[in-house]
């Protein structure tokens, strides 16, 4: 098992090898417009260890709305994968969501701005 995978299993409990890729979780999504990479393609990264996921602002637009969750026909927690990978983040240092940014914050879709306080303010 890889070293992403097993931070992720230890932080969520998702075993990310669940996800076949049909792209449900992407098309739930009321973000993933706003996200440079898709759900279905940062649980790809994962089963990859691929560490430039830890780089994407994906995990950051996350509004963890459960909608991925709710489609997924395997029952992976998306949304609990995305917490973990903001988690590895964050205790790494890393904040992809400035609030202080006010030019950042007129282009944030409302929903995001609401989850991004609420993981500011613990």
């Amino acid at each position: 098992m890889n070293e992403l995978l097993e931070r992720i299993l230890k932080i969520s409990g998702e075993n990310t090898f669940a996800c076949y890729q049909c792209g449900k979780c992407s098309g739930g999504c009321p973000l993933v417009e706003d996200m440079d990479i898709t759900p279905n393609q940062m649980l790809k990264m994962v089963q990859l260890d691929d560490k430039d996921v830890l780089k994407s602002k994906t995990p950051w637009i996350c509004a963890s709305c459960l909608n991925c969750t709710a489609v997924c026909p395997r029952g992976v927690n998306v949304a609990g994968v995305m917490e973990a990978l903001r988690l590895i983040s964050l205790r790494k240092g890393v904040n992809r969501v400035d609030l202080r940014n006010v030019e950042e914050i007129e282009r944030m879709p409302q929903i995001l701005l609401v989850a991004a306080a609420r993981k500011a303010t613990g």
